[in-house]
């Protein structure tokens, strides 16, 4: 399994950038995806996910009302809107491929992932 993650940069506050995932050698129907991010001298944090077989969506708190996490089974790929930004959404983010559908408790853990992308840094000025 493969991650390719993109669509980070630099944003002003309050704007907008919607990340995509690619995933290859694994299907939706029976996998979670997750979108985590982590800043400098910070742990890994969840920001959202989706379980493959029903589409049920999972947001923290902070990023809940903001972000929207989507996907495209025809192109593979599983993607993050995320409206109105703020300063401390600066991070690089994740996305992550879980091998079971995840309820919601293990779907917010990173531990409950199995594969990986690379990052991409999203940076949001003031």
């Amino acid at each position: 399994v493969q991650l390719q993650a993109s669509g980070g940069g630099l944003v002003q506050v309050g704007g907008s950038l919607r990340l995509t995932c690619v995933i290859s050698g694994r299907t939706f129907s029976s996998t979670t995806t997750g979108w985590f991010r982590q800043a400098p001298g910070k742990e890994r944090e969840f920001v959202a996910a989706m379980r493959g077989s029903d589409r049920s969506t999972f947001y923290s708190r902070s990023t809940k009302g903001r972000f929207t996490i989507s996907r495209d089974a025809a192109k593979n790929a599983v993607y993050v809107q995320m409206n109105s930004l703020k300063p401390e959404d600066t991070a690089v983010y994740y996305c992550a491929v879980g091998s079971r559908s995840l309820i919601q408790s293990s779907a917010t853990t990173p531990a409950a992932y199995d594969f990986w992308g690379q990052g991409t840094l999203v940076t949001v000025s003031s």
